[in-house]
């Protein structure tokens, strides 16, 4: 074995360099130790400090395997030549080199003789015994103390396992043994995993990875369809294959990646001078704002009145494709966004812009007037007779590739430069598409002659057409461009599923991400912040972090909420900056909604956006106090100003927090004792009713607080509420629809609309109102008239007693 040198530094070839036949070769790194028997398989993954040897013996463990005829095979014997090893198989032998740095160990297919002896690769999988943390996307295990990791050192080495033809990893696997629950209630205690590429086992988890030989057309099942043509892409098939393995302490695999990606020219994108991936800009939160040339200014505004720096425009674009921006909004094109940009830089905010990837809408001109010859297509026919213009019946030579109908939505053919859309497929014994529309999306409707190609084209259910290898290349340098000549500086990728059209799964979502970030000009490549729909592995190294869930639902608390927590798990095993998703501000969002939201921010220390508007934030009466505690809860968080103690309370769904600002970069974070309670009328309409809560001064003596509301077209009268059985406090107002009455500590309850808006305020005794230390119970008195089911929403609230909280220098 190779001696290390003074500095640790082993890039020569780690192996033994007799030729010939060897039983056992060893490859060493700092504090790590490979070994693999004179198989070809591993015999061990070695922990140098320790000794253990992480190597589970529950399955075999190939150094690599080979794909042939639709199986694969394990090695018998490994020779090493020099600085090359060589694997024999029944059908070929494969030449792998292997070299050793002081970050990992590197392996490269560089020969398979005979050159068609394999049809794929596969690396493993390396099956282990750590089960604690299996990130899956990532491609890294970890205990407590150790972790092993995979990483795909170019764009055609995917991560996972060649689970079907088609390459498309599943958008989620489910597993056993999750802390949250699935949004799917039949899936409720497992966990969702994104991508295989590394995979928990009932012995521990695997590591793996593969490449496939894609020079040649195929048959697949592709988005619904069970024949679908993936065309032929020379990439130089399985030659060039290439991944890296290392082990190290838990605490260092995230900076071991980082080493990875610099010693290997992989993406290491960077934020105002720091790797994307432990900058805190990473979770910045953002406000989704519809903005134009003409309301910049007004969203800009917003922006900072927020305190936010990050910009974002939830759809921007006419079409996809090309993407012609908005008129109304934009109608001096790139040129006008552009001006937008500059106008938010000079003020400290950044821009960005959500579009659906290779989605391409049919009033782009990839498809109109004519359609564009790279449209993903399933597969082809062709004419068995002449056909003029007016034709709607078009005999076919086989229904195979129109006759599939799921994922079938546009229905549309193109014959030479029409597409043609049609509703059937008949099933005599010559096919014919029936109820044809000649000259569909702005084509032009002519004559064509028999033997002339019908190509099927594949579309999304959101009525688009998708784009083949060299079609979507050419979008993701168009989307490039826009960033260039802009200076936009966040994008999202939705809808990189898409890309699936093109019959390579997940390898042509890498293609299209790779190719965008090596179009986008040196000073944006470390500048932009994007995420996506769906994760992958050696996607991981270009996006910044993912952010998912979505506000249309429901409220803050209640839209997607334990799919959001599932995400932080996920983004947290697979060594990920932390987002939780899209939150809808509306006119009645409160303020304590807002902040509960914000506490769960601070608490896994995760960014989020906030789609709302000027209008919106004016008409809501809280909506100065909601941007002002957005501001305040972000700049602690970023500024590192929640211990862990404290986060691990913030992350609590159940609790309740409030921050206050004490001086710059003081902060007093203060638990919030939140009780709630629905008040129904009964039987008979107009009885006085009344609810007996329960509640904990978690702090020092101080007023109790309320928000009571009318729900629906309910009226509330002789509202009143006693603490302890005291005196009772009544209040001289009758609660109309949706009305609410507040009171927070300042002497005055004020009487606000379901918008928050204040419309009077009443005069309080205090003393009414006194909560000593210790539990109280409270009963709230009134009656409830008018709706289907008069009711009053009740929350009593107590702040417990201040932490005091401090940026990080």
């Amino acid at each position: 074995m190779i001696q290390k040198t003074l500095l640790g530094c082993l890039w020569a070839l780690c192996v033994c360099v007799e030729t010939g036949a060897v039983d056992e070769t060893s490859f060493e790194m700092p504090g790590f130790t490979i070994r693999v028997d004179g198989t070809g398989h591993l015999s061990g993954l070695i922990d140098e400090g320790t000794g253990h040897d992480y190597l589970s013996n529950a399955q075999p463990a190939p150094l690599l395997q080979i794909g042939r005829n639709r199986s694969l095979h394990r090695p018998s014997k490994m020779h090493v030549h020099h600085k090359l090893i060589t694997l024999d198989f029944a059908s070929c032998t494969v030449s792998i080199r292997a070299e050793c740095g002081p970050s990992h160990l590197s392996f490269e297919v560089t020969e398979v003789d005979p050159p068609d002896g394999a049809d794929l690769i596969v690396w493993g999988p390396f099956p282990t015994t750590i089960a604690e943390c299996v990130g899956e996307t990532v491609g890294v295990v970890r205990d407590s103390r150790f972790a092993l990791g995979i990483q795909a050192l170019n764009v055609k080495t995917l991560g996972g396992y060649p689970e079907s033809d088609s390459d498309v990893m599943p958008m989620y696997s489910i597993f056993e043994g999750s802390d949250f629950a699935d949004v799917d209630e039949k899936k409720r205690g497992k966990t969702l995993f994104r991508g295989n590429t590394a995979r928990p086992t009932d012995f521990g988890s695997v590591l793996q990875a593969y490449t496939r030989d894609r020079r040649k057309d195929r048959i697949i099942e592709n988005w619904g369809h069970e024949k679908y043509v993936a065309p032929a892409y020379d990439d130089g098939g399985v030659v060039g294959s290439r991944i890296g393995l290392f082990g190290c302490k838990a605490k260092d695999a995230l900076d071991t990646i980082g080493a990875i990606e610099l010693a290997e020219g992989l993406p290491h994108p960077e934020i105002d001078g720091v790797w994307g991936k432990r900058s805190p800009m990473a979770t910045a939160s953002y406000l989704i704002v519809g903005f134009g040339e003409e309301t910049i200014d007004d969203a800009i505004a917003l922006t900072r009145r927020a305190g936010l720096m990050y910009l974002y425009h939830g759809g921007p674009f006419e079409t996809w494709g090309h993407f012609k921006l908005n008129a109304a909004q934009f109608p001096s094109g790139w040129a006008g966004l552009k001006r937008c940009v500059e106008k938010a830089k000079a003020q400290g905010v950044r821009l960005g812009v959500h579009t659906l990837s290779n989605f391409i809408t049919t009033n782009d001109p990839y498809v109109t007037p004519v359609p564009d010859e790279r449209l993903a297509r399933v597969g082809a026919g062709r004419l068995t007779a002449d056909i003029d213009g007016s034709a709607t019946t078009i005999p076919i030579d086989d229904r195979t590739w129109f006759d599939q109908m799921k994922n079938n939505t546009l229905r549309t053919v193109m014959v030479g430069k029409e597409l043609i859309t049609y509703e059937s497929v008949s099933h005599d014994r010559q096919p014919h598409l029936q109820g044809c529309a000649r000259g569909a999306f702005g084509t032009a409707a002519s004559a064509h002659a028999k033997g002339e190609a019908v190509a099927k084209l594949i579309d999304h259910g959101y009525r688009v057409f998708l784009a083949d290898a060299s079609l979507q290349a050419e979008m993701a340098a168009t989307i490039a461009r826009l960033f260039n000549e802009t200076g936009l500086r966040q994008i999202s990728f939705d809808g990189l599923e898409g890309c699936w059209a093109s019959g390579m799964g997940q390898y042509a979502r890498t293609l299209f991400v790779k190719k965008w970030f090596d179009c986008l000009s040196g000073e944006l490549q470390g500048a932009v912040i994007n995420d996506a729909s769906n994760p992958g592995h050696y996607f991981w190294h270009i996006y910044t972090r993912m952010n998912w869930g979505e506000p249309w639902y429901a409220g803050f608390r209640e839209s997607q909420t334990q799919y959001r927590l599932m995400n932080q798990a996920f983004y947290s095993r697979n060594l990920m900056p932390a987002m939780l998703g899209w939150f809808n501000m509306t006119p009645s969002t409160s303020l304590e909604d807002a902040e509960w939201l914000l506490a769960r921010a601070a608490g896994f220390d995760a960014g989020f956006s906030l789609c709302t508007n000027a209008a919106i934030v004016d008409q809501n009466g809280m909506g100065d106090a909601i941007l002002t505690a957005v501001g305040t809860w972000e700049e602690a968080r970023l500024g590192g100003a929640f211990t862990d103690a404290q986060k691990a309370r913030l992350q609590d769904v159940e609790e309740e927090f409030h921050l206050e600002t004490v001086e710059p970069g003081v902060w007093n974070l203060h638990p919030v004792r939140s009780i709630k309670q629905r008040l129904e009328a009964g039987a008979r309409p107009g009885e006085r009713l009344s609810a007996l809560l329960e509640i904990k001064n978690p702090g020092a003596a101080q007023d109790l607080q309320f928000i009571m509301q009318s729900v629906g077209h309910t009226t509330v009268s002789g509202l009143e509420v006693m603490i302890d059985n005291g005196e009772a406090l009544v209040f001289p107002v009758t609660l109309e629809s949706g009305q609410i009455l507040k009171y927070t500590r300042n002497g005055e309850a004020r009487l606000l609309d379901e918008k928050w808006n204040e419309q009077s305020r009443l005069k309080l005794d205090r003393r009414d109102l006194h909560l000593a230390e210790g539990t109280h119970t409270v009963r709230v008195r009134c009656r409830l008239t008018g709706g289907e089911k008069p009711a009053l929403k009740i929350e009593l609230r107590a702040l417990g007693r201040a932490e005091r909280v401090t940026a990080s220098p």
